[in-house]
């Protein structure tokens, strides 16, 4: 079983307020302390990639991250708004793959949370898809077959 960790991005400034093209929106002054926080929360974990939409927002939380663990960001357009679970059963496909940290939104999160209920392996209610977030899973083949949520720093 291969293990991946997928990140919703941390908080980001307000959409309705922000004037540019929303994929250059960065994270708030929280949001920058919830990225810095993730290294501490990652420290148990071996990780060997990490993946991000290529949304400033998603870049930027696991920035810290890559730089604790001497890793580089590859950015992953499959990981972007709108791709539903697509992008992370892509990465999920790649054998070569184990211990990855893939960054990305709340609908995806929103998307995982649902299937993982729908399938039983998890519970409704048990955990979440909050900014900040992570869901370890324990991916069989290309599926996941186990679930783990840690909240927000």
């Amino acid at each position: 079983m291969r293990t991946f960790y997928v990140v919703r991005h941390a908080k980001a400034g307000s959409r309705g307020h922000w004037k540019g093209d929303d994929r250059q929106r960065p994270l708030s002054k929280k949001g920058l302390k919830q990225a810095e926080d993730l290294v501490k929360i990652f420290k148990p974990f071996s990780i060997s990639a990490i993946f991000s939409c290529p949304y400033v927002r998603c870049v930027q939380t696991v920035e810290p991250l890559a730089r604790a663990h001497r890793l580089s960001v590859e950015t992953a357009d499959s990981l972007a708004e709108g791709n539903g679970l697509t992008g992370l059963h892509e990465l999920f496909g790649d054998r070569n793959l184990d211990h990855a940290v893939l960054s990305t939104h709340g609908d995806i999160v929103w998307d995982l949370v649902e299937d993982l209920v729908g399938r039983h392996v998890i519970k409704p209610g048990e955990g979440g898809f909050e900014k900040g977030s992570t869901w370890i899973l324990g991916v069989d083949d290309a599926t996941v077959a186990e679930a783990r949520y840690i909240p927000a720093p």
